[in-house]
């Protein structure tokens, strides 16, 4: 969120060198030689006046950015990464702060500022006149909000440039320019050529930025992780038609990402993309549901089959409630806040160990089973106290245990 928004060079300068000297980052301007710049992110949110989480501060050097980083890194004593051994670019690792030093690729400074990806993030720093150097007018953009790229072969260096584009949206809420759009659209396959990995960091990224809303319509508009078709599934649903102020600013932040995943990916482009078996399984099960009451009225599922959707969806609950008629969510959401419901909230007043030391039955299907039908009567207001549990499970042991003949 932007706090201020800095024009002047000279304010731009003094916030950089107090932040500098704030992180406690000014013992690496004596190992850096003459000709070094500060490149980036780190400017760009000084400009922004935002203070991320997680620092990354981009460093360029003329030459040996590996040794220069081998030196730093035994200085301080932290880990030491090379990212990229022919172009010569390192990680150091402080704390939250991950310092990334490179060579200069081009003759000249203006030549490696018109290589990088977009304006924004070619505003440089250099060091030794203490000056900003801003060719692409950078400045300008970030006052404007707009994401811009000087060449589209800068993005094809690097595709998964393409996919940063909606993080920018999602973080900063920028307007993407309408040539970079057309570029979008043109590429957006090419996005696959990029390590699986880290398209999975970029789509977290943008789910969890804070007008992820926005960025997702975009991906969903531009089908970028799909073929046309891919969105007519009605599981997909028209998010701009949710209205998302039912939940509290807590269970936003919580459970829209997973939504938010849900509604650009499927389970196939999931698993593909290596997310955690985690969220696919609960992709999955929201979509059980979803298909599930698309064939039955809410009101027309059975005891059993209500309470498993409870016991299934209890840890993510607030997402399921996009897919309810709109007369159900405020209850639903009600209920799912009252920790004591027990519908909402499957518990027990027994556990295993207790049940098979009173009565002497073994792990198996049977302990599952019984467990299932206690906590089942629970959640329907059938049984109170622990006396009634006990009683419940023995009579429900006489009806079920296996006959001998």
């Amino acid at each position: 969120m932007k706090k201020r928004f800095l024009t002047n060079h000279t304010l731009i300068i003094k916030e950089l060198e107090t932040s500098i000297k704030f992180h406690n980052l000014n013992f690496i301007l004596g190992f850096l030689p003459k000709g070094s710049y500060l490149v980036g992110g780190y400017i760009r949110n000084i400009i922004l006046g935002r203070e991320p989480e997680k620092i990354d501060v981009d460093i360029v050097v003329p030459l040996n950015a590996i040794d220069i980083g081998k030196k730093i890194a035994d200085h301080v004593g932290s880990k030491f990464l090379i990212l990229d051994e022919k172009r010569e670019v390192v990680r150091i690792f402080l704390n939250r702060i991950d310092i990334d030093i490179a060579n200069q690729v081009s003759s000249t400074i203006e030549g490696d500022l018109y290589s990088r990806d977009f304006s924004i993030n070619s505003i440089a720093f250099l060091f030794d006149k203490k000056s900003l150097f801003d060719p692409l007018n950078g400045l300008k953009d970030l006052e404007n909000s707009l994401l811009r790229t000087y060449s589209e072969k800068n993005l094809l260096n690097d595709p998964l440039r393409i996919l940063r584009c909606f993080r920018f949206v999602s973080e900063l809420n920028f307007k993407i320019d309408q040539k970079l759009i057309t570029f979008i659209k043109k590429n957006k396959e090419k996005v696959y050529l990029v390590a699986k990995e880290r398209i999975n960091s970029e789509i977290q990224k943008i789910v969890n930025g804070a007008n992820a809303l926005e960025a997702v319509i975009l991906v969903k508009k531009f089908n970028i992780f799909g073929p046309d078709n891919l969105y007519k599934d009605s599981f997909f649903l028209d998010l701009k038609k949710i209205n998302y102020a039912e939940l509290n600013q807590n269970e936003k932040e919580t459970f829209l990402p997973l939504f938010f995943l849900g509604q650009i990916l499927d389970e196939f482009s999931l698993a593909k993309l290596k997310f955690s078996k985690a969220v696919i399984a609960k992709i999955k099960l929201l979509r059980k549901w979803y298909i599930l009451l698309q064939k039955k009225n809410i009101s027309q599922l059975d005891e059993l089959d209500r309470f498993k959707l409870h016991q299934e969806l209890e840890m993510f609950l607030p997402i399921f409630i996009f897919y309810l008629p709109e007369n159900l969510r405020s209850n639903w959401l009600k209920r799912w806040r009252d920790k004591e419901d027990k519908l909402f909230h499957p518990t027990n007043l027994l556990n295993g160990e207790e049940i098979k030391r009173n009565f002497k039955i073994k792990d198996g299907p049977m302990l599952g089973e019984l467990l299932k039908y206690l906590s089942k009567e629970l959640a329907y207001k059938r049984l109170n106290n622990f006396d009634e549990a006990i009683y419940k499970a023995k009579q429900w042991i006489k009806q079920n245990a296996p006959k001998c003949d």
